[in-house]
């Protein structure tokens, strides 16, 4: 499978949600699976299916992680020389052509993307559009509600 591009900052995210799960949420599942076990019949336990449902959940989760982690080519974008060039974990300050609005994106890996955060991912219309292009340069970008022309007003590697 091809890697799939990821910042330090999502990497450690799933590290550290691994480490919980693992440490903090198995044993934790585990001993209320004992526990209800000991209430006796477990055809009719409801706490001891809702135990055996969250182990499912989070053994899934645990599995889901580490194949990410697996296939994950870590980018830290501040030992990237771009030469103010967009990349793959850069800060980008777009200016809206049309409007004069400012917004600001870090362009991240589809699981770290956060709209709302101000990260979108790599392969949203935008970032696709502006990958490979200059501070001060004006760029189309075809989105969802048309094209939009954004000037890329500064670039950041941080």
């Amino acid at each position: 499978m091809d890697k799939v591009p990821m910042t330090v900052k999502g990497a450690e995210k799933l590290k550290a949600e691994l480490e919980n799960l693992k440490k903090v949420e198995r044993p934790r599942i585990i001993a209320a699976i004992a526990e209800a076990r000991a209430h006796g019949d477990l055809s009719e336990n409801a706490e001891y299916h809702a135990a055996r449902e969250q182990q499912s959940f989070a053994e899934g989760r645990i599995k889901e992680i580490e194949a990410k982690l697996s296939l994950a080519q870590v980018i830290d974008p501040t030992k990237l020389n771009a030469e103010g060039r967009v990349v793959f974990g850069a800060t980008v300050v777009l200016a809206d052509e049309e409007t004069g609005d400012e917004v600001t994106y870090q362009i991240v890996g589809e699981d770290e993307a956060d709209i709302s955060g101000g990260m979108i991912s790599v392969t949203s219309p935008i970032a696709r559009g502006i990958i490979g292009k200059e501070e001060g340069e004006v760029v189309e970008v075809k989105v969802p509600a048309g094209i939009k022309t954004y000037e890329i007003v500064e670039v950041r590697y941080n």
